[in-house]
């Protein structure tokens, strides 16, 4: 392959990429909710929060228990 035809296909890179389709980013949501609500999280507190942030606590589980125990030690 000449360095020519090389700098072609760097450049045409995103065509031949696939795209990310919206089932597929639904199906990995989904997941990570029921995830999120194994570890604890109320399922209407979990329903309501934006993807970025349960992708976010998903990163660090032990942190959202340690979370949700200070939150149960504050309501007894």
């Amino acid at each position: 392959m000449s360095l020519q035809s090389h700098d072609h296909v760097e450049r045409l890179k995103h065509n031949r990429r696939p795209r990310k389709s919206e089932a597929e980013r639904n199906r990995r949501l989904k997941a990570q909710k029921k995830r999120l609500v194994a570890l604890g999280v109320p399922q209407e507190e979990a329903d309501k929060m934006s993807p970025l942030a349960i992708r976010t606590k998903l990163i660090h589980p032990k942190r959202v228990v340690q979370e949700l125990a200070k939150r149960a030690a504050k309501k007894a």
